[in-house]
């Protein structure tokens, strides 16, 4: 992490510091590979696979060093012949490769998280106890399914090692320059595809399906992007409009990240948990709970949340090169598809975290009250700073050319400011959903593992041990899970109209201040129902969270009034001051 947050720094000078620095980051990344090694592998000959894979990568990341740096000296050999624009190549450059090791971090970074977790808790569950020639500890669909678990396990464990190793050679500038990084995390990227499709589902025809679904959405953008563009010019865009694209590239390869994650972990890891043993009805072990008692439902979350997981994957493939991305995003086409993901995003959820018809329902009526909700408010604020307009409206004076540029220089930085408000909305609003996402398909208490006393294997278990409880819980956590949901459709596209834009984007960037406000406090409610089984814990909690906040007002409240203090006594020395040079 340190290695993340300071390494511009370390680019800068090499000192001893960043180079104790790295080796303790490398330390730590071989130790990390150690224990994935140690403890997803079974075998003697597995572990050595594992482990031979490092070199593999490496030795893959070379040969493409070695053909990019053939390649580019060929064309600096055919290029060298004017020297005027050297320095804007060079700055320009600088800005590409600070922006290439920016996407490799933070893919690589949630991609070995999400590969190490899987690796240590594969699909299909572990063995409960010594039956049957089966040792306690081992993956259940090593037994079941051998082919299909070496498949999860070497395209799991490709993704792990190549995310490691992009961690560990990010620094060196040369393979960023070369896109040797890049082709590593594509490797990386059709790694967890494979693994998905292997570790997700128990059919084949099912695993064809499911990666067909990124050859689809592939199709689908170049099929929009050239017919949103038929009557469009081929037209230079200012530096301006290339600024704000940028910024709309970052903020749906952030989406896309982070939903690739959740989806990843919920595809292989289904709501109701594995069936941990054969049962009577013919059953195998291994094979998701939810799939036997409710089919229906099963599908409709598996296909969900796999075409959501295919759309991030597709987006961040798109989103690595410039020429891909820029008609994209232009043609409003990743928008679109960003918005399906979270559509088929909601649907898992609905269909995954209650298996009851009726509490899907419900969470799409709360959709609409939550985007009602919005909307009432947006129309407030703009009625309220219409009002405040009329009753203000002056005759506006002659401009300078100076205030012109101070009046420039300022919608500039309220510009900035809202870039920031924004990239901290979307950040928040990911976070918390993926939160939620996982929460409400996963609730605490876990499932019945086995139907029987009035019971379905799958339910949650506080549903039937603590009803109320339970209920305080879901509800907090699936209206948390929706507002993140629609403050990130309203992050999405330019939605707003063109006349007054302005204040439509600060009445809405309001709007969506108060829906995340909302979305935590709904959050730490189904935080304080779900994390004890006492309404008296409960009230501690909440007197906990009551008491931070007073923390925050009394630290806030000190520290203005200090501010207060401080300007008064400048203000009265300068009074002072002015006193006694009239008296001299």
């Amino acid at each position: 992490m340190l290695l993340i947050i300071d390494g511009k720094k370390l680019r800068k000078k090499k000192t001893t510091r960043s180079r104790m620095l790295c080796g303790c980051i490398v330390v730590a990344l071989v130790g990390l590979v150690g224990a994935y090694i140690a403890g997803s592998c079974r075998e003697i000959d597995t572990t050595a696979y594992v482990a031979s894979l490092v070199g593999a990568v490496l030795a893959i990341a070379h040969i493409i060093l070695l053909y990019g740096i053939y390649t580019s000296t060929q064309q600096t050999e055919e290029i060298q012949q004017t020297d005027d624009n050297v320095s804007t190549i060079q700055c320009s450059g600088k800005e590409v490769l600070d922006k290439a090791r920016s996407l490799v971090l933070l893919l690589a970074t949630l991609a070995a998280a999400i590969t190490y977790t899987a690796g240590l808790k594969p699909p299909g569950g572990l063995w409960q106890d010594n039956t049957k020639g089966n040792m306690a500890g081992d993956p259940i669909l090593l037994t079941t399914n051998a082919s299909r678990y070496k498949a999860f396990f070497y395209c799991n464990s490709v993704a792990f090692v190549a995310s490691l190793v992009a961690i560990v050679l990010v620094q060196m500038e040369i393979l960023v320059k070369h896109h040797v990084l890049e082709a590593a995390m594509i490797l990386d990227l059709f790694g967890l595809i494979g693994a998905y499709a292997a570790g997700s589902c128990r059919d084949a025809n099912n695993s064809i399906y499911v990666m067909a679904l990124a050859g689809l959405v592939l199709v689908y953008v170049v099929i929009h992007v050239i017919f949103f563009t038929l009557d469009h010019e081929d037209k230079h865009h200012g530096d301006q409009a290339n600024q704000l694209l940028e910024k709309r590239r970052k903020r749906l390869l952030l989406f896309a990240i982070l939903a690739a994650t959740i989806t990843y972990q919920a595809g292989l890891t289904p709501p109701g948990g594995f069936l941990l043993q054969d049962d009577k009805l013919g059953h195998q072990a291994g094979d998701p709970v939810l799939l036997y008692n409710f089919p229906r439902r099963y599908k409709a979350f598996f296909y969900c949340n796999s075409v959501s997981f295919m759309l991030s994957i597709s987006l961040i493939l798109l989103l690595v090169n410039p020429n891909l991305y820029r008609p994209a995003i232009r043609s409003n086409a990743l928008s679109v598809c960003t918005a399906v993901g979270l559509f088929c995003l909601m649907v898992a959820y609905a269909a995954g975290s209650t298996q009851h018809l009726k509490t899907s329902i419900y969470i799409f009526v709360l959709v609409g009250a939550v985007l009602f909700v919005a909307a009432g408010l947006l129309l407030v604020f703009a009625l309220r700073e219409q009002n405040n307009s009329d009753n203000s409206a002056v005759a506006a004076p002659s401009i300078s050319h100076e205030q012109e540029e101070e009046e420039e220089e300022r919608n500039k930085e309220e510009e900035r400011k809202k870039h920031a408000r924004r990239k901290y909305l979307m950040l928040l609003g990911i976070l918390v959903a993926s939160v939620a996402y996982q929460a409400g398909l996963e609730p605490p208490g876990g499932a019945w593992q086995s139907s029987g006393n009035g019971y379905e294997a799958g339910d949650p278990v506080m549903h039937d041990i603590r009803r109320p409880r339970y209920l305080v819980f879901f509800y907090s956590n699936s209206f948390s899970f929706v507002a993140s949901i629609v403050v990130i459709m309203m992050l999405l596209p330019h939605w707003l109209p063109n006349e007054k834009k302005e204040e439509w984007e600060k009445w809405s960037l309001r709007v969506m201040n108060w829906t995340i406000l909302l979305d935590l406090v709904t959050l730490l409610v189904a935080y304080a129902a779900g994390s004890s089984r006492g309404w008296k814990t409960s009230v501690y909690v909440g007197t906990l969270i009551l008491a931070v906040l007073g923390y925050f007002a009394i630290h806030m409240t000190l520290s203005i009034w200090s501010d207060r203090c401080h300007r008064h006594r400048l203000r009265r020395e300068r009074l002072e001051g002015s006193q006694e040079n009239r008296r001299v």
